[in-house]
């Protein structure tokens, strides 16, 4: 059994940061992650995080999708190249992706702020309780 894997990592600036896109294709599930470098990054960085960080990327969002076989003809290869390149930065898979993870993190964070000022009201609670009762314990 043969399993495929193919990467790309693709650098661009969305306006505001200089971003890298991390696309993972393994087995024909497909999972993108998004580097965020703020300043534009130099070759060493970029050679860093793909040497050193990219086993510890999180990939997610896997769903389903052909990943296509590399030409043996370098003509087609070239053209290929050329077609990657005028294409947008963002496949939509890769965007779906992202705001697959963005509503994760968010509903996380509203079910952890929602406990945490749960657990506050609690233990303001648990605070005037004792206060009264030491009040009244007598002189």
């Amino acid at each position: 059994m043969q399993i495929s894997v193919s990467s790309a990592l693709t650098v661009f600036h969305d306006g505001q940061f200089w971003v890298g896109l991390a696309e993972h294709v393994e087995d024909g599930r497909h999972g993108a992650a998004r580097i965020v470098f703020g300043a534009e990054p130099s070759d060493e960085e970029i050679l860093q995080l793909v040497t050193s960080k990219w086993a510890k990327l999180a990939f997610f969002g896997h769903d389903s999708t052909e990943a296509s076989r590399p030409a043996k003809n370098p003509k087609r290869r070239a053209r290929e190249a050329a077609k990657a390149l005028k294409r947008p930065a963002m496949s939509p898979k890769a965007q779906q992706a992202l705001a697959n993870q963005q509503e994760t993190m968010k509903r996380e964070s509203a079910q952890a702020r929602s406990q945490r000022r749960a657990d506050e009201a609690e233990a303001r609670f648990e605070q005037r309780k004792l206060k009264r009762k030491q009040k009244h314990r007598g002189h």
